[in-house]
């Protein structure tokens, strides 16, 4: 399976973007394109730096620490079914982000060690699969809109609460991609699977590809800690 997003390192291009899926026998009916087609327009990365009128509640005062670990928390987004471990990923020798593989693969959500921790007030990047032998956990991404809520839910009781504010289908030959990764000014989360149409490839992994890459973007607008208990 090769994952391709981009590199983040320094003077690395973007490669690839985007979560392929292992080779299924049956067909695969393209999944829709959700709010922009990039194509040469860059009004999605217009969108993403708009500042947002909002009428949610203001921004939560960051913690001093960040209320979750790298992993060993859990991704709940309920309007899609998605109730995920996040586990940690990074790149691999060749400066490409790593993905889960192997039997739990479809249920998973990689959090990249290059983006921020989230909570600590910049952009956490989270990806998952579309389909992985099957439907995989990030299946229905696109059809989150704004307002919709994702929490992320540490086993201390400890969770952050983000309200979608954009939901983009991008081309993943555009170079122009790699800026859904990029550091941001506010605590934000960004999530990133395929969309567009499958088509089959060489790739003795996954098969094939797809031809978009659905991103999208929350701002953070709750953080609940559970006080430590004295003994």
């Amino acid at each position: 399976m090769a994952m391709g997003l981009a590199a983040f390192a320094s003077g690395v291009a973007l490669i690839t973007l985007g979560l392929t899926s292992s080779l299924e026998t049956e067909s695969r009916p393209p999944l829709p394109a959700i709010v922009v087609d990039l194509g040469e327009d860059d009004e999605y990365l217009r969108l993403l730096d708009r500042p947002r009128a909002t009428t949610a509640s203001p921004t939560p005062t960051k913690p001093a620490e960040p209320p979750l670990p790298e992993s060993g928390y859990r991704m709940v987004i309920e309007k899609i079914g998605v109730n995920a471990p996040v586990d940690v990923y990074g790149l691999d020798a060749n400066n490409v982000p790593e993905v889960p593989l192997g039997s739990d693969a479809a249920e998973v959500v990689a959090w990249y060690n290059f983006s921020a921790k989230p909570g600590t007030g910049s952009n956490a990047v989270f990806a998952g699969h579309v389909t992985w032998n099957g439907r995989a956990v990030f299946y229905d991404l696109q059809t989150l809109q704004p307002g919709d809520p994702i929490r992320l839910v540490g086993t201390d009781g400890n969770e952050l609460t983000y309200v979608v504010s954009a939901n983009l289908a991008v081309d993943p030959n555009d170079s122009d991609s790699l800026q859904v990764m990029q550091p941001t000014d506010s605590d934000v989360i960004t999530l990133i699977t395929c969309g567009g149409t499958f088509f089959e490839t060489d790739d003795p992994v996954s098969g094939g590809n797809y031809t978009l890459r659905v991103i999208v973007r929350g701002d953070l607008t709750e953080v609940k800690s559970t006080p430590a208990t004295g003994g």
